[in-house]
Order: C-alpha cells, then sequence, then structure tokens
C-alpha cells in the first residue's frame, strides 16, 4: 500500500478498461468538486494512467490490475460511479489535508 496526504495531490486518474463514458462521468464530478483546490482530474485507460498521477481511481475489480500496472501510485477502487463513499473520502482528503492509503 502507498499514501499520500491530501495537500500533496496534484493529479487524480480515473482509470477504466473498456470504454471511458463513465470514468468520464467521475473525472467531470470530481474536478468541479476540486476545482478551488488545483487538483486535476483526467479519465485514462488501465495501460495509459500517466507517471504524474498522484491517485488513481478505478472500479473494485480492477484494483489488483491497476496496481500491477502503476504499483508505486495511491490505487483506491469504487463500486459505484455515483455517489461512491471513496469520491467524499477523496475530497475530504485533499481539502483537509488527511491522509489517504491505497
Amino acid at each position: 500500500m502507498n499514501a499520500i496526504t491530501g495537500s500533496q495531490v496534484r493529479k487524480i486518474v480515473v482509470a477504466c478498461d473498456a470504454g471511458m463514458g463513465s470514468s468520464v462521468l467521475v473525472a467531470s464530478q470530481l474536478s468541479s468538486a476540486l476545482k478551488a483546490f488545483s487538483v486535476t482530474v483526467d479519465h485514462t485507460p488501465v495501460n495509459g494512467i500517466p507517471a504524474d498521477a498522484d491517485i488513481v481511481l478505478c472500479q473494485r475489480g480492477l484494483v489488483a490490475r491497476v496496481r500491477s500496472v502503476v504499483p508505486e501510485k495511491v490505487v483506491l477502487g469504487f463500486q459505484l460511479f455515483l455517489g461512491d463513499p471513496v469520491f467524499d473520502q477523496v475530497t475530504r482528503a485533499i481539502k483537509d489535508g488527511e491522509r489517504l492509503v491505497g
């Protein structure tokens, strides 16, 4: 597991497996929620995760695969594309400088 303090986060990537529709939705919502904190939120296929990503969000079923692609990153899995608690956890950590482990 890797860790990062919310105040250190500059880029979040929402990684997907096949299509990009759902990841675009998640990225857009997070981008709006984090606009005041200068955090970039992008979406990308698992095999295209950029080196400058601080946190990678993905469906829970993809967590092991994502960790094998970017073992040095904080990887957090979600189950629901809308309203999943992990999105609130990330937003709160960035706003309050809390530690994220994943």
